[in-house]
């Protein structure tokens, strides 16, 4: 029988250098490829600061691919990457919201844009390093099961994968912890065995998202005023970049007690601030929807929802209210419902689905 081909992006992490390994030792024809999204080499030199696909990264994913004796190529998705990502990201924190690059950054650049490519090129399945699991459900769906590392699951960030590009897809470091893929790394000697994990997000290295949208936008974001929920000002903000919901530090306000950010209101450029338990909520509504293990919601239906990357998850009741809009309501209020964040739905280990938070 003809060995399947699979395509593995390889970002020069360790889990990524393992997943190409684990797939070779399965088999597999194996193709090492790295996704270049930076749009400014210089930019892409500050690796060591937390990103993912700069300089250093396909040095390294590129010795690793040749001590594996793989084939290894660099596949410049830049427009899609700046289309896709960095535009959204921009214009969602104009608006007010909370955005995730990541998850953009997996729906549209990493699957869509690197499936496409790597099934011209003959590919049968395209594998990242991504702590998940990929099932076929007996309804005959396919879904992601949290991985065997729960510190490590991603499986948050990968909840708007279609059918089509779910069953294309890879996933062998799911079954493993951390520990397990750094040892087995280290095992085979990989440069990469012992390199820490990226950080924050891999376009702005610095953290400092409001520069980074002046620059993308070419103008500085016009300062504001900080109200309370009844409307009385506060003191002056920085411009509503600065901000998100639940945010207590860098708001330079002096209240006698600890205050924060609750709404943004770009419409009227204001910043509202109040107590912790003004943060807290126990309905949410969202929209961009992509269901996962089942076709569609029917009904009301009980699960467990994420409402952002680090969250333990909480149980909530959720309905269609609408084509392509979801309401969930949580028994038990809960902190920072941030719109543009996305919320995931899970059954068990099992995603369900999931959208954006409207």
């Amino acid at each position: 029988m003809e060995k399947k081909r699979v395509v593995v992006g390889m970002s020069g992490g360790v889990d990524s250098s393992v997943a190409a390994w684990l797939l070779k030792e399965q088999g597999y024809e194996v193709i090492g490829v790295t996704m270049q999204v930076w749009q400014e080499e210089d930019r892409a030199a500050q690796e060591e600061q937390g990103g993912c696909c700069g300089l250093s990264a396909v040095e390294d994913a590129r010795r690793v691919a040749a001590m594996l004796g793989i084939p290894y190529y660099v596949m410049n998705f830049k427009s899609a990457f700046k289309k896709n990502v960095i535009d959204y990201f921009v214009g969602e924190y104009i608006k007010g919201r909370t955005p995730n690059p990541c998850i953009a950054c997996n729906r549209y650049v990493k699957w869509e844009s690197l499936l496409r490519r790597s099934m011209e090129i003959g590919a049968d399945y395209i594998a990242t390093g991504h702590y998940a699991r990929v099932v076929r459900l007996p309804n005959g769906r396919y879904a992601l099961q949290k991985s065997a590392s729960a510190a490590k699951d991603q499986t948050y960030a990968l909840y708007s994968l279609s059918q089509s590009q779910l069953s294309h897809t890879l996933m062998p470091v799911g079954d493993y912890t951390k520990e397990e893929i750094r040892s087995m790394a280290a095992k085979l000697g990989l440069r990469t065995a012992g390199k820490p994990d990226s950080q924050e997000i891999c376009f702005i290295p610095d953290r400092d998202y409001a520069k980074f949208i002046d620059q993308e936008t070419g103008r500085k974001q016009e300062p504001g005023n900080f109200v309370d929920k009844d409307g009385a000002v506060l003191g002056r903000h920085l411009g509503i970049t600065h901000y998100t919901i639940g945010q207590r530090k860098g708001l330079g306000l002096a209240m006698g007690k600890p205050v924060f950010v609750t709404e943004i209101r770009p419409e009227s450029n204001e910043v509202v601030i109040g107590s912790n338990e003004d943060v807290f909520g126990d309905a949410l509504s969202a929209g961009q929807l992509n269901f996962m293990s089942i076709p569609d919601l029917q009904g009301e239906r009980e699960v467990v929802a994420k409402i952002r990357y680090n969250h333990q998850g909480a149980p909530c009741m959720i309905r269609k209210i609408g084509d392509d809009k979801v309401e969930c309501r949580f028994p038990e209020p809960v902190r920072a419902i941030t719109p543009g964040q996305a919320v995931v739905f899970y059954e068990g280990s099992t995603v369900l689905g999931g959208g954006t938070i409207l």
